[in-house]
Formats: structure tokens, C-alpha cells, sequence
């Protein structure tokens, strides 16, 4: 028994000591990192460990980031106070020295500010992982952890950060814009997001960064351009598509170049392209949230019992009540929800992809439910590309808030989305999207048109909206990446542990 208690005793100590020695001769993340591989939580991966030393180089760095000056001057109240040209151009001269005064500031006190990160690669190696992990090492100075090396003896800057996916970062942009347009409709509010964006946090992690719609990429274009450079923001982006391939094809593209151009002068781009394993596909759940019948699914009754029992079971009772709830969402809008409890809201597909809903709408349903279930999903393929675009928002909202989502379909999760290619062609001077199966478009002025490959035209909005268009081959072909990062994710949200409480 004594030797027993030794044995264990020593264990223990050569375990503690290896962890220490960890955390002094590597950095946080990279010390976070090995910790997970003894835990047995994660495959040790070469791409991975070197990715978690480039992280650690950037948390180093932080330390030097200067200070977001506080600012009281208001030059977007000048312009919608006064219309003299006078006014605006001693206004606009005003903000320019202050600009050029912060960034002289800045470099006489601190060099210049660190630069990011943008990390892009296929699904599944790891790349929200590590940035994650990252995210969490960031802290305060009078953090104590085993990790604070004493032969760096400088003191971390206190860094205030924000962590969010891309999709609910520019709802949190247009929602800033609308609200302040309310109050000066012929204000630029773009200068003052970027203000309040910088004062809320130095440091911006976003996961899955995408551009396919015209009015991001301009938005985009001048924030960026005032968050890096006037407000030294660093930012850390994970992404399906290297730098130069952003909005590639998109309207009006080459207005949007220079944003490119920012990202490439302020960031590391690194890519994992070369990692081709989606380590999500080895925690398979064996069923847990997906159910598939191979029965025509048009309607409940043609669910099979056995799968509906299933449902009814993870449901968890009736509903609270016979009247619908109508669930708040940005700008003013609801959406309805008919079946539901406290904690589970149940859906037909239809109610959520065939209708004018997006990003907005599932974030707030996420919000509400912690649970969700989706009955009579179809095989999403080049007939679907609308609902498909939509579904795959519904499977962000849920994967980045931890909704549990339930799936009843008619076909297994590994036939769900049918892969597709696009590509463009020409014929009599006309330019055509064709989407293959692995389908098409022919793209006009109000609206995009899919041609399957049996020659049959059909209506597509990739805004999920009839009649808006965005005909574009970078918007389709993002639509192939997502849905094999949404089957990935779908893998994943299938295991037993996931969910929230």
C-alpha cells in the first residue's frame, strides 16, 4: 500500500513537473496545447504545433500594442450639423492631424503595433482550435498562472478582447449602422463604429472570415482601413480562402482590393492548406441528433414511428402553450416559433430555409433555445442552393453558441450535401454560371437563375431573399467549402457531451 502510494506520489510530481517546465520553456498556447494532447483530447499534429508557436509570438507582442486613445471629437456630427464646404473641409483636415498626431504618438512610445494573424485551410484541422486557445491566453497582468515565465519580466498589457464569428460581426455592424442612422441619417457612422469597435476591444478573433456580399465588402474595406491603421486593432481571422481569393468574382471587386491589400500589410498569413485531415470526423456520435427515414419526407406523417418517437423524446413534452411566441431579433424584426417549449423549439425545414430568414434570425433562436430540431430535411444539391445557403447559417448560429441541433432528413448525414462545382461560360457575348454536380445560373440585373443539369431554370437569391441578387461565382463556389464545413460540423455537434445547459 505504501509502495502503491509512492508510485503515486511520484507520478504526480513528474507529471506537475513536466507541466512547469512546459510552461517555462513555451509559451501559453503552445503549453495549452500539449496539455490537451496528454489529456488525450487532441491527435499531437505537426501544422498544429507550429501554428500554436506562431500564436505565442503574436501573445508576446501584445505587450507593445499601444493604448486606444480617447477620443471626444466627433467629425461625423460636423457633417450632419452643416453642410458648408468650408466647414467640412476644416473638419475633415481637424480628424487627419489627429490621426496623423495618434500614429506619431504611437510610434515614439511604442514602435508599431503587432501585427495579426489571418489563418486559412480546409475544414477540420484546427484551426478555430488553436485560435480559441489563443483567445484564452490572453488575460490580464495580475494573472498568476504557472505559465507567467519569470525570465520575461515585463508585464502583459492589459488587452480588452472580443472573440465572434464573422456572420454575427457584421449583424453587429449593420445593427450599429442602423441605429445611428436613426439619429443622423446623413451622418457617416462608419468612422464612430470603428471608434466604439476599437474602445471595446484591442484585440478582434474572428472565425470563418467571408466576404460574398457587395455591401460587406465596402463596409468592410473603409472599417478595416480605420481599425488597422488609425486604431491599431489586431486582428486574428480563421478562413476557407487565402487573402486574394476573397470576393473573387464579386460585384464591383476592385473597389474592394485595397482591403486585401491592408489585410496582407498588417497580418501573417499562414496557411494550413497542406492539412487535409478533419480531425471533427473521428468523434462520430453514432446518431445522437441525426435521424434519417429513407421515405419521401413532405410531411410529419411520413416520418417513420420509431424516428418520431425519437424526436418526441429529445422534444421533452408538450408545449408550453397553444399561441406562437414571437422571438426578438435585430432591427426591429421577430420570428415566429409554433412549436415549443422552455427549452426546445421544433421546426419543419421549411419554416426556417424557405422562408426570408438569415443569420439574425438563428443567432436569436440560438439565444432562446438551447435545443433545436429540424424535421423533413431534404438532399440539399444544386435544386437547393437557396435553402442550402440558409441551412448552412443555421449550423453556424448553433456550432458557435452550442445549440444542440436535432436533424430528421431523408437521407444518411454523409449524402446530405451533394458537392458541386461552378464555373463560367460564355455564349453570344452573355456570361452564364453554371453550377454542376458537383446545376448553373444565368445571372441578370435583378435577380440569379440556377440551371440544374436537366436543363430546368430556377430562381436563387444567395441574400435568401427573391428577386436580390448576388450573382456571383465566388458566392457558389463559397457555398461548396460551407457545405463541407457544415457536414463537419453537423459530425461534431452529433456527440454526446454537446450542447449547453
Amino acid at each position: 500500500m505504501m509502495k502503491t502510494m509512492k508510485t503515486m506520489i511520484m507520478k504526480t510530481m513528474i507529471a506537475q513537473h513536466r507541466v512547469a517546465r512546459r510552461c517555462f520553456s513555451t509559451g501559453r498556447v503552445a503549453a495549452a496545447y500539449e496539455l490537451k494532447v496528454d489529456a488525450g483530447e487532441v491527435r499531437r499534429d505537426d501544422a498544429q504545433v507550429a501554428l500554436a508557436a506562431k500564436f505565442d509570438a503574436l501573445h508576446e507582442s501584445l505587450a507593445s500594442l499601444p493604448p486606444v486613445p480617447v477620443r471626444t471629437d466627433d467629425p461625423t456630427e460636423i457633417s450632419c450639423t452643416s453642410s458648408s464646404p468650408l466647414l467640412l473641409l476644416l473638419a475633415r483636415s481637424l480628424a487627419s492631424a489627429q490621426s496623423f498626431l495618434r500614429k506619431k504618438f504611437h510610434l515614439w512610445s511604442f514602435g508599431p503595433p503587432p501585427r495579426g494573424m489571418y489563418i486559412h485551410g480546409p475544414v477540420g484541422v484546427g484551426k478555430s482550435f488553436l485560435m480559441d486557445l489563443f483567445y484564452a491566453s490572453v488575460t490580464v497582468p495580475d494573472d498568476d498562472s504557472c505559465c507567467n515565465n519569470d525570465s520575461h519580466s515585463h508585464k502583459h498589457a492589459k488587452i480588452t478582447k472580443r472573440r465572434v464569428h464573422f456572420h454575427e460581426f457584421m449583424l453587429d455592424v449593420h445593427h450599429r449602422i442602423f441605429v445611428y442612422k436613426q439619429k443622423h441619417p446623413r451622418g457617416d457612422a462608419i468612422p464612430i463604429i470603428a471608434q466604439q469597435l476599437a474602445q471595446e476591444a484591442q484585440l478582434l478573433c474572428f472565425d470563418e472570415f467571408q466576404v460574398t456580399d457587395i455591401a460587406d465588402a465596402m463596409i468592410l474595406k473603409r472599417l478595416f482601413l480605420l481599425l488597422l491603421l488609425d486604431w491599431n486593432v489586431v486582428v486574428v481571422a480563421t478562413s476557407n480562402r487565402p487573402p486574394d481569393a476573397l470576393y473573387e468574382g464579386g460585384i464591383n471587386r476592385s473597389l474592394f482590393l485595397p482591403f486585401i491589400d491592408i489585410l496582407k500589410h498588417t497580418s501573417d498569413i499562414i496557411s494550413m492548406e497542406d492539412s487535409r485531415k478533419d480531425y471533427r470526423l473521428e468523434t462520430r456520435a453514432g446518431g445522437q441528433s441525426y435521424f434519417w427515414s429513407n421515405k419521401d419526407v413532405h410531411g410529419d406523417n411520413n416520418i417513420n414511428n420509431n424516428m418520431q418517437a425519437q424526436l418526441e423524446e429529445i422534444f421533452g413534452g408538450t408545449a408550453s402553450g397553444t399561441e406562437a411566441e414571437s422571438i426578438p431579433v435585430l432591427f426591429g424584426r421577430t420570428v415566429q416559433v409554433a412549436r415549443l417549449n422552455d427549452r426546445c423549439a421544433w421546426f419543419d425545414f421549411s419554416e426556417l430555409c424557405y422562408q426570408p430568414l438569415g443569420a439574425a434570425d438563428y443567432i436569436s433562436l440560438c439565444c432562446r433555445f438551447p435545443v433545436l430540431i429540424m424535421d423533413c430535411v431534404p438532399q440539399l444539391d444544386a435544386k437547393h442552393l437557396n435553402e442550402a445557403r440558409q441551412f448552412v447559417t443555421l449550423i453556424d448560429a448553433c456550432y458557435e453558441s452550442r445549440t444542440r441541433l436535432v436533424l430528421a432528413a431523408q437521407v444518411p448525414l454523409d449524402e446530405l450535401f451533394v458537392d458541386f462545382e461552378a464555373q463560367v461560360e460564355s455564349s453570344d457575348g452573355d456570361e452564364e454560371l453554371f453550377v454542376s454536380e458537383k446545376g448553373g445560373s444565368s445571372s441578370s440585373f435583378a435577380t440569379t437563375m440556377i440551371r440544374t443539369k436537366e436543363g430546368e431554370y430556377l430562381e436563387w437569391s444567395a441574400t435568401g431573399r427573391i428577386g436580390v441578387s448576388l450573382a456571383q461565382l465566388s458566392a457558389t463556389n463559397d457555398l461548396a467549402f460551407s457545405f463541407r464545413r457544415a457536414a463537419s460540423r453537423l459530425v461534431e455537434m452529433g456527440g454526446k457531451e454537446w450542447g449547453r445547459q
